[in-house]
């Protein structure tokens, strides 16, 4: 598409540890939350994407909540999330909520939808894990006739069938910009393409390039559907340093907790030290320096088409002040190099 690239951030709010080794408590996990955002605004970032858990390792579990303090704080930077957990919750409360965000943030809300790498909050809230895809298919539908702002009609079986229903508030733009969050599954692209909106790719292992199908599959089931062309987004980790050498070593101890933890609630082996560096040299693990990780994202982004890239910057207990640092150096050296390379690409 012939739009600007833009370079976001993502952050799940990661319990990070403190100096003496302690974790952070959550309140104030929160709190560091919305001071990198606002240090993300100020850098130029263009977005900042929350994501939603329900877990005692990540200290958000209301994204919208933490978007709208980020707001009050800041001018200009897009507010999202990374992603709102559609099939566990309320289409119409979310619409609700994103909506009210918008106003806020006079216009800068989005929304990230998709099923979520976790599954907790299905019990939580009552639900079953054997209806995980028709709530996730269903309640994506209502979202998307919600979206038009106008009055809903609209049946399934996971809620109470609506008819002729006005939503309320409407935004001033008439929409809020929506985008489907998919991990790699064929069926999944084409869904976001069937109601024409935009894809966000999570890419967290492996050789980006290898992802390129999915993003020709979008374009052609667009085509297909008869959908206007929309934009390709990609979320990976990473983290900056002064020197890739310094970057590896902040980020290793932490990101290797972090993934033995899940890894072993998924029946993963071990993440050795051969398999981050493999990930950090041609993988999906954006570390290193400004200039090595701006010269990989933007290699990803012309390889793909993309039109955005978020770097999900927090990993597990890495602390506050690295994720600060990482954060200013994203924002004045990674992405002024990441839109000259991809502009010269594409010129």
């Amino acid at each position: 598409m012939s739009q600007p690239i833009e370079l976001g951030l993502d952050t799940f709010g990661d319990v990070t540890v403190e100096a003496d080794g302690s974790p952070t408590p959550y309140p104030q996990v929160i709190r560091n939350v919305i001071a990198e955002a606002v240090l993300a605004d100020e850098t130029g970032v263009d977005f900042i994407g929350v994501g939603e858990h329900h877990r005692d390792d990540f200290a958000v579990s209301s994204p919208e909540m933490v978007l709208a303090a980020i707001a009050g704080q800041t001018k200009r930077i897009k507010l999202g999330s990374a992603v709102t957990v559609l099939s566990s919750d309320e289409p119409v409360r979310v619409f609700q909520r994103f909506a009210t965000l918008d106003a806020v943030s006079n216009g800068r809300a989005e929304i990230i939808l998709g099923r979520g790498s976790f599954t907790e909050s299905f019990p939580l809230f009552g639900l079953e894990l054997s209806d995980y895809n028709v709530l996730f298919e269903e309640k994506l539908e209502l979202f998307a006739e919600l979206l038009k702002e106008g009055p809903v009609t609209w049946q399934g079986s996971t809620r109470a069938h609506l008819d002729g229903v006005d939503v309320y508030p409407k935004t001033e733009s008439g929409s809020i910009k929506t985008w489907i969050g998919v991990g790699g599954s064929p069926e999944s692209v084409v869904r976001a393409a069937s109601y024409g909106l935009p894809l966000m790719l999570a890419i967290i292992g492996g050789e980006p390039a290898r992802f390129a199908p999915y993003a020709d599959l979008y374009h052609r089931a667009l085509a297909q559907f008869e959908k206007p062309a929309q934009p390709i987004g990609i979320h990976s980790p990473g983290f900056i340093g002064e020197t890739d050498e310094e970057a590896r070593e902040l980020l290793w101890p932490h990101y290797k907790i972090m993934r033995d933890r899940i890894g072993k609630e998924r029946g993963w082996g071990e993440m050795t030290r051969a398999e981050f560096d493999s990930e950090a040299n041609t993988g999906s693990l954006y570390v290193g320096s400004a200039e090595t990780v701006a010269r990989r994202i933007a290699s990803t982004i012309i390889a793909l088409g993309a039109d955005r890239f978020d770097l999900k910057y927090s990993a597990g207990p890495l602390p506050h002040a690295a994720l600060l640092r990482g954060i200013e150096l994203y924002g004045t050296k990674v992405i002024p190099m990441v839109k000259e390379i991809v502009g010269e690409a594409r010129a």
